[in-house]
């Protein structure tokens, strides 16, 4: 039995992706603004204990750049497909489908999940050091 897989329309897809994308830029800009947050944080606070917290939500923060590139990277990609099939058959491109982008869909709940849990534990770090 041959199992077909869910169709999307190229604009739903696209405006998707385009959420995504503008989702990425703010959690981008929430590391940057957490990362001087750190700075503050160690230069008020020396305690060894401190710095050892301290070095682990820098790496977290550091890895999260580097998932929001990733998964940049593989936005940018689904869209040029889509652009791709626009371009091929231009007429009606309102009423076309394909295959929808479930595993992009899926990174994304996941990323959005794992940092929102980072969000959390290290909104709670803050309001202990200060």
């Amino acid at each position: 039995m041959e199992t077909q897989s869910a169709q999307k329309y190229l604009h739903e897809l696209h405006t998707e992706n385009i959420q995504y994308l503008s989702e990425l830029a703010l959690a981008k800009d929430e590391i940057k603004t957490y990362i001087n947050r750190l700075s503050e944080v160690v230069s008020a606070n020396t305690g060894k204990g401190l710095l050892a917290e301290v070095e682990h939500y820098q790496n977290q923060f550091i890895r999260h750049n580097e998932v929001i590139d990733e998964l940049n990277a593989e936005i940018h990609h689904n869209q040029k497909a889509l652009a791709a099939l626009a371009e091929a058959n231009n007429v009606a491109t309102d009423h076309r489908k394909t295959n929808d982008h479930t595993a992009l869909r899926d990174e994304m709940i996941q990323f959005k999940k794992i940092f929102g849990e980072l969000r959390m534990t290290y909104l709670q770090f803050l309001a202990k050091t200060f």
